[in-house]
């Protein structure tokens, strides 16, 4: 049977696996938005439109991409297309809706992910020793495999 509680130091290596990264993770989103203006989610955006659609996506794919619900989406586009970053037009074989970067999207991009890139270097990348990288290499590949947990279902 399995265990179901926690002991104290499960619960203390939790959690302090939950502050390591919300302390790095938060320090590059801080770094990229001091710099650039982008928030997470701009980034987020941008970036997938970028890497999975050579700069368009259908919405809902990139709903599903981000693991954000429709609504949520749809109100961070309107933002982003307020400030010029992005463009949403009906599909032309579908009902669906197709999110474009726009140039001034793609110059966001371009100029944060230098940025982006550095702030990971500086506040996780160099902290490492090599038998972390590959401590963290192998937690990532037996969790990936072996959790039958989706995104939505994880715990907090």
């Amino acid at each position: 049977m399995d265990k179901i509680e926690l002991t104290e130091e499960e619960i203390r290596i939790w959690n302090m696996w939950k502050g390591s990264f919300k302390r790095i993770f938060g320090r590059v989103v801080k770094d990229m938005s001091e710099h650039t203006g982008l928030s997470e989610g701009d980034f987020g955006v941008l970036d997938r439109l970028v890497q999975f659609g050579d700069g368009k996506l259908r919405q809902q794919e990139l709903a599903d991409s981000m693991g954000w619900d429709k609504s949520r989406l749809s109100h961070h586009l309107t933002r982003m297309e307020k400030r010029g970053l992005v463009r949403r037009k009906q599909s032309d074989t579908d009902r669906g809706v197709q999110v474009i970067i726009t140039s001034a999207g793609k110059s966001g991009l371009d100029e944060a992910t230098p940025i982006v890139s550095k702030a990971i270097r500086k506040h996780f990348l160099d902290q490492l020793a090599d038998q972390d990288i590959e401590s963290i290499t192998k937690l990532a590949e037996r969790t990936k495999t072996s959790s039958s947990l989706s995104s939505k279902d994880s715990p907090p």
